[in-house]
């Protein structure tokens, strides 16, 4: 929070107790000046302050009335007051988020984009979530602010097809970006605009027809998912092979176990670079099973042997514990943690 913001919490505070003391001092004049109950006295400086102008509680001699005019007056003015610091409180706040909200997206790197949050985004972001990946989400609808914001997410709000909305996203040092629109033909500018401004990256799209396929690979898609045949799929599996679906799903998702699977690039700082899969710590110490090995120029090597050697941008398809995996991941890249 910064300092204007305090200060302006302050006078918030100082006009609340503002009002309270005229309520208070207000109701004790009444009790002295005109000899009244505390519930009478309590009333007409309800009525006094809010200026609601229903009659007097009691006739008002004339000290009262001109204890109900200071009443009038120093109540209006401290509300008036109240009111103005308020709004400005809850103006900066707003101001104060986006400003924060701004700079984290400046500083975002190596992140992927959501483009759209409807139902299947939703749970895209979810999962990036609790896999622990930066992310920022495209959404043109802006009451879907609110929501974002009470996750905990970043966010844009705009059309994912502009340019302009894609470079606030970060799309230029961003590492992958999923489309999830609610059109194809949206998918299809989404995934050609992000390919224009950021070649490498890497770009999964959704689509709702299989005409549609075609021009999203086109477009710069690196991946069409189209979830009716996806899903269609998976339900196949689940009667075929129920449990290979489950053991997919556990390591795929965590279900609540300490197994799961990942994928590590291994750089060229890291120490495992020219040993052996047998030599290194892998297998013995980690207790990790390597399932498959991607080279940096696109072999793809499945159950690799033990004296396949590791080379600097593998990535390694790795499944294990949840612990033994961020080790090795600490390894990769010759981090220390």
């Amino acid at each position: 929070m910064n300092g204007s913001h305090k200060r302006v919490r302050r006078q918030i505070i100082v006009a609340s107790t503002f009002v309270l003391i005229v309520i208070v001092l207000g109701t004790a004049g009444y009790m002295v000046v005109e000899g009244w109950s505390i519930t009478d006295a309590f009333y007409m400086v309800v009525l006094s302050v809010s200026t609601t102008g229903f009659q007097e509680v009691h006739p008002l001699s004339e000290a009262g009335q001109l204890l109900t005019v200071f009443i009038i007056i120093l109540g209006l003015s401290s509300i008036a007051y109240l009111g103005g610091r308020a709004a400005q409180f809850f103006v900066e706040s707003y101001l104060f988020r986006r400003r924060r909200m701004d700079l984290r997206l400046r500083r975002m790197r190596d992140h992927y984009i959501v483009c759209g949050f409807g139902r299947m985004g939703r749970h895209i972001a979810a999962d990036l979530d609790r896999a622990g990946r930066r992310f920022v989400v495209i959404e043109r609808q802006e009451e879907k602010a609110d929501a974002l914001s009470d996750l905990g997410y970043l966010y844009v709000i705009g059309d994912a097809t502009s340019d302009e909305i894609l470079t606030k996203a970060g799309i230029e040092e961003a590492k992958g970006l999923i489309t999830v629109v609610s059109s194809d033909a949206e998918n299809v500018f989404t995934a050609l605009s992000a390919r224009t401004l950021n070649p490498a990256v890497f770009v999964v799209s959704r689509a709702l027809t299989d005409e549609s396929e075609s021009k999203l690979l086109k477009a710069g898609a690196n991946r069409v998912i189209k979830p009716y045949e996806a899903v269609g799929r998976r339900m196949a599996q689940l009667l075929i092979r129920p449990g290979v679906v489950e053991f997919m799903d556990m390591v795929g998702h965590g279900s609540g176990r300490d197994i799961a699977m990942e994928e590590i690039t291994v750089l060229s700082t890291s120490p495992l670079v020219g040993k052996t899969l047998r030599d290194s710590p892998i297998r013995q110490d980690l207790n990790i099973i390597i399932v498959a090995l991607h080279r940096a120029g696109g072999e793809f090597i499945y159950n690799p042997a033990s004296t396949v050697p590791i080379e600097d941008q593998d990535k390694l398809i790795a499944v294990g514990q949840t612990e033994s995996l961020h080790k090795l991941a600490s390894l990769c890249t010759g981090s220390r943690k």
